[in-house]
Order: structure tokens, then sequence, then C-alpha cells
């Protein structure tokens, strides 16, 4: 994976985590690495391993330049649509950052942001770029750990083992006790069951 797309800029990389679920937040992620950084493990995190993800996630945290991890909840895509609510939760990460970057390394093919920060987007970014594989896992590991203290709440979902994914069971157990307030209720799945609210 290549370290930079333009030489001698601070580059962050940018991705999400958690647009297709039918339940909990939409996370997103920005990582600055600095220019030695490497670790032949990371690549985009969903061809990663839990326990892969899980060892550099504190390494990146230590390594980056600097990091920032944002979410949007599960009412505010209701409110938004899932498109526009991940473009609003890569920019509370990108705002966070301790350091503006001068570039943004986008994953995916759209972005849209007021921040006046130029960016490029690239369709599987995380696999070309090692910002954007950094701020994939971050994403992904908080989106997983977050869906596990959920978890807590609903164990009847399984949101520990399918992290708000359709699968049949999950679809299944929505039918069965109804919708939860961390559902998706505007999502094919759930929008069905939206009247038989726990």
């Amino acid at each position: 994976m290549l370290h930079c797309c333009v030489k001698g800029v601070l580059e962050a990389g940018v991705d999400e985590a958690g647009r297709g679920p039918i339940a909990g937040p939409v996370v997103a992620a920005a990582v600055i690495l600095p220019p030695k950084f490497n670790d032949p493990r990371l690549r985009d995190s969903k061809k990663m391993s839990e326990r892969s993800r899980t060892e550099l996630e504190p390494i990146i945290k230590q390594e980056a330049v600097a990091w920032a991890v944002a979410e949007v909840s599960e009412k505010e895509i209701d409110s938004l649509n899932i498109l526009q609510a991940t473009f609003v939760a890569m920019n509370r990460a990108i705002e966070a950052l301790s350091i503006r970057p001068e570039l943004l390394l986008i994953d995916g093919n759209r972005f849209k942001s007021q921040l006046g920060i130029d960016y490029r987007c690239f369709v599987g970014g995380d696999d070309l770029y090692l910002s954007i594989a950094a701020a994939s896992v971050l994403a992904k590991t908080a989106r997983d750990r977050r869906m596990k203290e959920l978890h807590q709440l609903y164990p009847q979902y399984d949101w520990a083992s399918n992290k708000g994914y359709p699968t049949v069971a999950h679809k299944a157990a929505v039918a069965e006790f109804g919708v939860s307030e961390f559902h998706r209720k505007t999502f094919r799945g759930v929008a069905e069951w939206v009247n038989t609210l726990f």
C-alpha cells in the first residue's frame, strides 16, 4: 500500500464503518500517519480478523500524528439518510483531529464537506493507502465496541455477534421482539415493524 497521494502534503485518511447495518450508529475515523509507519497486517479492516484489528488499534493510536473517531446516531441516520449521515460522521472525525490536514483521502466514490480542505475519493481506498486502512481499523473497532455495549441492553438481537447487520436471525428477532430504540427506523427490514416498539 502507498504512504501518500501527494508527496510533501499533510494527508489524513478517512473511512467509515456501519453503513449497512439496521441498528446502531455509523462511525467514521480520520488518521494522519507518520511517513515511516508500516505494519504488514494493516489493510482494509473488513479483510482483517477481529483479533488483528484489536491488536492494531492501540498501535495506530500511539504512532499516528493525529487520529479521531466520531459517530452519527441511528436517529440522525433516520433524519438525514445513511449517505448524508456518513458524510457528517466523516466531517466530525476530521474536525476532531488535533492537526488540520492539507488533503483528505476518502474511501469511497463520494464526499461532501464545508471544511475547506481539498480531498480525493478512492474506491477501495482502504486497500490503496495506509492512512485510509488505519482509519478503517479505528472506525471498525470503535463501532464493534459500541455494538457490544448495546448488546448488553438488548441481548435478544445478538448485536455482539451480528454488529447490527441484517442477518436472518437479527431480522427474525425484530419480527419477534419488535424494534428497539437503537434500530434505524427507515431501513428495510425495520420499517415494517416500527409500530411494534419496545
